[in-house]
């Protein structure tokens, strides 16, 4: 049954997927922010997908951390189920994700007129001035949130944490608060597996890093405050998946 689930889940999430991004095509011509609603629309279809599909709930915590003007949004990346279901939460977000998914037919289209934010991986110092560039324009045009993960790529449950330079580079540049966000999302739905797991996924808002750290510390405290609740949440996760 689980697979079967996981199956029907599959199917539905990417054929709704696709489906939207072709019927609202015309929506790529309203100006940004009124062609944001497809966007939460579609995150908010594939969270309620999830949940009567596979029986897969997603918990929010701290919701009264939430930023609704500029800042800085810090996640631990550990599925793609974080990537879609922070969407609703936000406003007028911008994520920052990898140049090549610009590239892909529709998905890019809707990443490019939204202003997503796209980084060449390998280049190092280059992608980093390149990304603070890309923020710099964008906090111009509107007040919104910089979603970052800080590892960079999906890390399993329980895996070494790496973070990377580029969310101190974007603190220490934009003078920002810092929010960090756990989660525990791997254990529902791990990442390059097919099956999707039932129970309840936890993504938690944690209090702010205000402005005025110098990057070592800065980095050092994300990652003191992201792993410390994310090792919580997994040990969480593991006891109803163990009495599930």
């Amino acid at each position: 049954m689980l697979w079967l689930r996981s199956a029907i889940f599959n199917t539905a999430f990417y054929l709704t997927m696709i489906g939207q991004m072709i019927v609202f095509l015309p929506v790529l011509a309203l100006p940004r922010r009124r062609g944001l609603w497809v966007v939460h629309n579609w995150a908010r279809l594939s969270v309620w997908l999830l949940r009567v599909i596979c029986g897969t709930r997603v918990e929010i915590r701290g919701a009264e951390n939430i930023p609704s003007g500029s800042a800085i949004v810090a996640s631990k990346h550990q599925s793609f189920l974080e990537t879609f279901a922070l969407v609703p939460l936000l406003g007028d977000f911008a994520y920052i994700l990898k140049r090549e998914l610009n590239w892909i037919p529709f998905f890019g289209w809707y990443t490019l007129r939204h202003r997503m934010i796209g980084v060449t991986r390998g280049a190092r110092g280059k992608a980093v001035q390149s990304m603070l560039e890309s923020v710099r324009q964008e906090l111009a045009l509107a007040d919104r949130q910089i979603i970052i993960f800080p590892e960079g790529t999906r890390r399993p449950p329980g895996a070494p944490p790496q973070y990377k330079t580029g969310v101190a580079a974007l603190y220490d540049e934009f003078h920002l608060k810092c929010v960090p966000v756990a989660v525990n999302t791997g254990l529902f739905w791990p990442r390059r597996r097919f099956v999707r797991y039932p129970g309840t996924a936890v993504i938690s808002f944690l209090p702010a890093i205000e402005p005025g750290l110098d990057r070592e510390a800065f980095l050092a405290e994300l990652e003191r405050r992201i792993e410390t609740e994310t090792a919580a949440l997994v040990a969480e996760g593991e006891t109803q998946l163990s009495k599930s």
